[in-house]
């Protein structure tokens, strides 16, 4: 079978500006995910404090438990009924922080309870505040270990954001199905997408790696 890439090279304008709008998407929800997962992850600290944790545990369940798409389908189609009528855009940023922020709290718990109880014991005992204590040698601490589950984490919302192609989002799997449906070369316009997709995650792999070195050259570990 011959392939022939044309279609893809007739319409790579279209196939910049998608990617253009999967990495600002992809963005935004990535900010969305490390804030709201750092407070649900925070808040499932301290089993003590009943409601908070309950709240965060319930929210860990609720989104962990049923996919992602039906979560964006949620939001754009069934919002409406409530009188909510959010853009696509929003809703793809939305869907993705929020499905984000299940999987990064747990990353953040998991980190902070790996730090040894004696650091913060000691900062403690040098008369510092629990919540600064924690912010000043606790989470710098953690924030390093958090960095290669983090990057797993990044990689996948990157590929999960080609599913807000179906909420109408012109990223660069909407454009490229468009070409599809004027060229019928699949085979070839996927591949190409599949290249895009690829150097998008080599990229954060590499940015990632290169953070967590510098930061360890630096001791904050």
């Amino acid at each position: 079978m011959d392939l022939d890439f044309s279609p893809v090279w007739d319409g790579w304008r279209a196939l910049a500006s998608g990617t253009l709008i999967t990495i600002e998407i992809t963005a935004a929800a990535l900010v969305l995910g490390c804030v709201l997962g750092l407070l649900i992850g925070l808040g499932r600290l301290n089993p003590d404090r009943k409601i908070i944790y309950g709240l965060c545990t319930t929210y860990l369940t609720l989104v962990r438990g049923t996919p992602l798409l039906v979560q964006l389908f949620i939001l754009f189609f069934g919002l409406p009924h409530f009188g909510i009528q959010l853009p696509a855009y929003v809703c793809g940023i939305f869907g993705l922080g929020i499905y984000s922020a299940a999987y990064v709290s747990e990353i953040v718990r998991g980190s902070i309870q790996s730090v040894e109880k004696g650091q913060m014991e000691a900062a403690r005992s040098l008369g510092l505040p629990h919540k600064l204590a924690m912010r000043k040698v606790i989470l710098p601490q953690a924030f390093v270990r958090m960095i290669p589950a983090l990057g797993n984490e990044f990689i996948a919302l990157i590929k999960n954001s080609a599913l807000v192609s179906l909420l109408t989002i012109a990223d660069v799997m909407h454009e490229g199905e468009k070409i599809i449906s004027v060229s019928y070369r699949s085979l070839e316009v996927y591949l190409a997408i599949a290249f895009i997709y690829l150097m998008l995650t080599s990229i954060t792999t590499l940015i990632l790696r290169r953070t967590e070195k510098v930061l360890r050259a630096d001791g904050r570990v």
